[in-house]
């Protein structure tokens, strides 16, 4: 079965559904059309500059090219991850925070399954790599700025219930403990209501695309449960790291809650 090849004209039919949608935003004086004009624009072009950088990558597989675009695409997801949070981190906290939550989390996983589970040869290969660390590393970026956003969130508006838990004696883990029990389960959320969606409510994008290009329907369906299993590890674990660090930062050496380390975004 060979590949449908998509025309500008394809492409740009689909893109009047944008305009068709800013021009409601417009009329209905939602706001919002400048910034989905702009993501619009800046989607298409970092798709098509990806997919060059691509087409040359998957013709001179190289470890030192695969990194740096795995090294590229970690540290703008880390530059994400604090843009989306209305309180962040005084300093580079909020991205190292973000950043190195990530490298544990979605590398682990990647690395994981590309050396015991897909199995490919080189390990590296950039066709099987950079795609699936892409979908990790996406979906754990989701979970870890929820679940810091709402970390401090809960952090300024329980103030009152947290500091009078550390005056009756509570270290800063139990004087916290319900707001990061609740900011890692907000963090889960998205990743848990794909998998119960999967497959009835939605067909997923890699089993999707899979199926377009060719593959059979049960392979391509394998191949989307792997990588369901594996965000799912990676966002979870990714955003209990990240809260858990987070969340010492809010106290100082003596138990105190430092509020004053976070700012307005």
């Amino acid at each position: 079965m060979s590949v449908i090849v998509l025309s500008p004209l394809d492409l740009s039919l689909a893109a009047l559904l944008i305009l068709a949608l800013a021009a409601l935003s417009r009329h209905l004086r939602l706001g919002v059309e400048r910034q989905l004009l702009l993501a619009a624009a800046r989607s298409t072009l970092q798709l098509l500059l990806i997919g060059l950088v691509l087409k040359v990558l998957f013709d001179h597989a190289n470890l030192l090219w695969v990194t740096l675009i795995a090294g590229v695409m970690l540290l703008v997801a880390g530059r994400e991850v604090i843009a989306r949070q209305k309180r962040r981190l005084l300093g580079v906290w909020g991205f190292t925070i973000g950043t190195l939550s990530m490298f544990v989390s979605a590398f682990a996983v990647t690395v994981l399954a590309l050396t015991c589970m897909i199995s490919t040869t080189p390990w590296y290969a950039p066709q099987y790599a950079i795609p699936l660390l892409g979908m990790i590393l996406g979906n754990t970026m989701n979970g870890i700025s929820l679940g810091l956003d709402r970390l401090t969130q809960d952090a300024f508006s329980k103030r009152a219930v947290i500091e009078t838990r550390l005056a009756l004696g509570q270290d800063w883990r139990q004087a916290i403990a319900d707001s990061r029990r609740e900011t890692i389960r907000v963090g889960l959320i998205p990743i848990i209501n794909a998998m119960a969606a999967a497959g009835i409510v939605s067909l997923p994008g890699m089993m999707t695309g899979q199926i377009l290009a060719g593959t059979p329907p049960v392979e391509a369906v394998k191949y989307q449960i792997l990588v369901m299993f594996l965000i799912a590890g990676g966002t979870g674990f990714g955003t209990a790291v990240a809260v858990g660090l987070a969340a010492r930062r809010l106290f100082d050496e003596r138990q105190r809650l430092r509020l004053d380390r976070l700012r307005n975004a």
